[in-house]
C-alpha cells in the first residue's frame, strides 16, 4: 500500500505539470492562429494568396506595403506590448501581495499623460493636417515626455518605499496619489491650451498600437525580453513571497530587494510600452488573473502563461477594434477596458485563487 500511494504521487504531479504546460502551449497555438487572421483581416481587401505572395517579397508593391509596414508591426507590437504589460502586471502582484496591483496602480498611465501634455502643449508637438484629422507631427518627443513622465511616478513612489520603509498597501496609495496628482496637473494644461493640442493630448491618450513602428517594436522587444529573463531567475523568490515576508525572509529572500528591482522593472516595462502605444488599460489585470484561475500561483509557470495571456487579448482586442466597423478604426485602449471590465469582475466574482 506505501510503494502503490510512492508511485502514485510522481505520476500526479506530472499530470499536473504537463496541464500547465499545455494550457501556456494552447494558448500560444492561439494566438499563432489570430496571427494569421489579422495579416488577412482589414479594409484593404488583400486575399490570402496575395498576403502570402508579399510575405515571400513577391507580388504588387503596395501589398508589399500595407503587410510589411503596416500590418505586421501593429501585430508584433500587440502581442509583444500585451506579454509585457501582462507580466508586469503578474510580478507587481506578487511581490505587493495585491490582486488589484499593477504597473498602473504606480500612476503610470497618469504620468506618461502628464508627459506626453507637457510635449504637445508647451512643446507643440501636436498639430491637424486638415479639420478632421489629428497628428502627433513629433512623436520621439512625445515618446521622451511620457516616458520621464511615467518613470518619474516610479522614482518617487521606489524612493517612498526605500526612504520610509512604507508597506506595500501603502505602496499602492502613494501610486494612486500621484496619478490623481498628474491627472490634475493634465487637466489644468489643457485647460489653458488651444483645440487642436488639447485633441492632439486626447488622440495621444486612447492608445493605439499602429502608431508603433518596426523601429519601436525592436525596443518594446528587447526591454520586454531582458524583463522576462529577469522575473524567469526570480521566479522562486516571488512563490516565496506569496507565502508572506517572513516566511520569505526565512527561506532567505531579501524581501525588500526583490520587491524594489521587481516593481523597478516591471515599471520599466510599463512605461516603454505606454509611451510608444499610448495608454492600454486592463491587460495587466486580466491576463494574470485569467492564468492565475488556471493553472494556479506557482510563477515558474505563471510568468510565462501570463505573458502569453497578455499578448492574446490585446492582439485579439487590436484586431476587433480593426475590423468590427471596419474601415474605421477604434482605439485599442478602449477596446480593452470595455472587454476586460466584465472579465475582471467575473474573475473576481468566482473568487481569487493564489
Amino acid at each position: 500500500m506505501r510503494q502503490s500511494f510512492v508511485d502514485t504521487v510522481p505520476d500526479s504531479y506530472n499530470k499536473y505539470i504537463k496541464r500547465k504546460i499545455l494550457i501556456i502551449s494552447l494558448t500560444a497555438l492561439v494566438i499563432l492562429v489570430l496571427v494569421i487572421y489579422a495579416i488577412n483581416a482589414g479594409s484593404a481587401g488583400i486575399g490570402t494568396y496575395d498576403v502570402i505572395k508579399a510575405l515571400l517579397g513577391k507580388g504588387e508593391e503596395r501589398f508589399h506595403i500595407i503587410v510589411w509596414n503596416i500590418r505586421l508591426p501593429r501585430i508584433l507590437s500587440a502581442i509583444v506590448a500585451g506579454i509585457g504589460l501582462s507580466v508586469a502586471g503578474c510580478v507587481t502582484q506578487s511581490i505587493l501581495r495585491n490582486p488589484l496591483a499593477s504597473p498602473f496602480t504606480l500612476g503610470i498611465s497618469q504620468g506618461a499623460a502628464f508627459g506626453a501634455a507637457v510635449a504637445i502643449i508647451a512643446f507643440g508637438a501636436g498639430s491637424t493636417t486638415n479639420p478632421d484629422s489629428v497628428i502627433i507631427n513629433n512623436p520621439y518627443l512625445v515618446v521622451l515626455f511620457a516616458f520621464l513622465g511615467s518613470m518619474g511616478s516610479t522614482v518617487v513612489v521606489l524612493m517612498l518605499a526605500k526612504s520610509f520603509r512604507v508597506t506595500p498597501e501603502a505602496m499602492v496609495l502613494a501610486g494612486v496619489a500621484l496619478g490623481s496628482l498628474f491627472s490634475a496637473v493634465t487637466m489644468i494644461l489643457q485647460y489653458f491650451a488651444d483645440d487642436v493640442k488639447v485633441a492632439s493630448v486626447v488622440f495621444w491618450t486612447f492608445g493605439d498600437i499602429g502608431r508603433a513602428s518596426w523601429k519601436d517594436l525592436g525596443i518594446m522587444s528587447v526591454v520586454v525580453g531582458i524583463s522576462l529573463i529577469y522575473f524567469m531567475f526570480n521566479r522562486w523568490n516571488y512563490n516565496a513571497l506569496d507565502s508572506g515576508e517572513e516566511t520569505a525572509k526565512g527561506l532567505g529572500v531579501d524581501v525588500e530587494r526583490v520587491r524594489l528591482l521587481g516593481m523597478f522593472v516591471s515599471s520599466l516595462i510599463a512605461a516603454v510600452i505606454t509611451s510608444f502605444v499610448g495608454i492600454i488599460g486592463f491587460i495587466g489585470l486580466v491576463g494574470p488573473h485569467i492564468m492565475r484561475r488556471l493553472i494556479g500561483g506557482d510563477h515558474r509557470f505563471l510568468i510565462p502563461a501570463s505573458s502569453v495571456m497578455g499578448g492574446l487579448i490585446l492582439l485579439a482586442s487590436d484586431t476587433l477594434g480593426r475590423t468590427i466597423i471596419s474601415p474605421v478604426v477604434l482605439p485599442v485602449g478602449a477596446i480593452t477596458s470595455f472587454l476586460g471590465a466584465p472579465v475582471f469582475l467575473y474573475v473576481l466574482s468566482r473568487g481569487y485563487k493564489r
